[in-house]
């Protein structure tokens, strides 16, 4: 592997998360159960990380705004818009892969 500085690093980082985020917005026909049942995390779970970072470094982040950088819009408009029911498979995945959750 390449030795890549800690700024650079950084930098190729965050762009890498930004286009994570944009393909994530178009693509809101994925629903963040599928994200969760096939990888593990959604876009909630984006925005808590990023809340939390924020936290760790003292600037206050509230989820609503966390959740506005991800969906690009407030959480409640895009679920409006974007989000479907959850299909009895999808929970079922669900339930097994995250008991609990």
């Amino acid at each position: 592997m390449q030795d890549i500085d800690a700024e650079t690093r950084t930098e190729l980082e965050a762009a890498a998360f930004r286009r994570l985020v944009d393909h994530l917005r178009e693509r809101t026909d994925v629903q963040n159960i599928d994200l969760m049942n096939l990888a593990g995390f959604c876009r909630n779970c984006l925005s808590r990380w990023y809340r939390e970072s924020a936290e760790e470094r003292g600037i206050p982040l509230a989820d609503p705004d966390a959740r506005e950088i991800v969906y690009g819009m407030p959480y409640k408009e895009w679920q409006g818009k974007y989000q479907k029911e959850a299909t009895a498979e999808q929970k079922a995945a669900l339930a097994k892969s995250h008991p609990g959750h």
